[in-house]
């Protein structure tokens, strides 16, 4: 395992509770896999590419079958940057809370931004061919109700399927989820399940 590629989709910085999971996981992954280059992309930080006009029109002509060429080609730089950093990475790690069921807005346009076809997909005539692929994905999630199987919540949760769905889409099927909920029913709580998805975050890290 050479790089990994930390995707951070929570704002808050030292204060949050998300990235207090994944610094465990990526401490007993520097233990296991000492010299795996760590990159972080922090997307409530990170100037991501609009999606202009021209990047859109750019899109059309990849589905057109068409290359990229002048201006169109100019405003895809931005967009062709961050595709070639996310395939440049063996692993994953997205790091983010729910936000209304699903996903925070920063997270959700980094991912518009590198799912593109050409690069991430295509269409063949035996359908849609993921190009990611042979790669690793773990999400660490918190959320503050309990949206777990069997729970009265458990149908508000979009963000598991999404991530699962977009994701294999473009090829990664091997996706693992370290979810701490409910976070937010009292302090108490909220430690027990952190500390609790602590540990599974570690032997998540030592399983690869």
């Amino acid at each position: 395992m050479k790089r990994l590629l930390h995707i951070i989709a929570t704002p808050r910085g030292e204060l949050s509770r998300t990235l207090k999971i994944s610094g465990v996981f990526l401490e007993e992954l520097k233990k296991k896999y000492p010299d795996c280059s760590i990159d972080e992309l922090n997307v409530s930080t990170e100037a991501l590419p609009s999606l202009t006009v021209q990047v859109v029109e750019g899109k059309y002509a990849l589905l057109g079958g068409r290359d990229l060429t002048g201006k169109l080609k100019d405003a895809w730089k931005g967009v062709e940057d961050h595709i070639a950093r996310f395939l440049a990475a063996d692993i994953y790690l997205i790091s983010t809370p729910m936000w209304n069921f699903g996903i925070p807005y920063t997270l959700k346009q980094y991912i518009d931004v590198i799912v593109q076809p050409k690069y991430l997909f295509r269409y063949t005539e035996k359908g849609v061919e993921g190009l990611a692929k042979n790669k690793k994905m773990v999400v660490v999630a918190t959320r503050g109700g309990d949206y777990s199987p069997g729970s009265p919540m458990h149908s508000y949760d979009l963000q598991e399927p999404y991530i699962r769905t977009v994701f294999s889409f473009v090829g990664i099927s091997d996706i693992t989820f370290i979810k701490a909920e409910p976070m937010d029913i009292s302090p108490e709580t909220g430690k027990e399940k952190i500390d609790m998805a602590m540990i599974e975050a570690g032997r998540a890290a030592s399983s690869l």
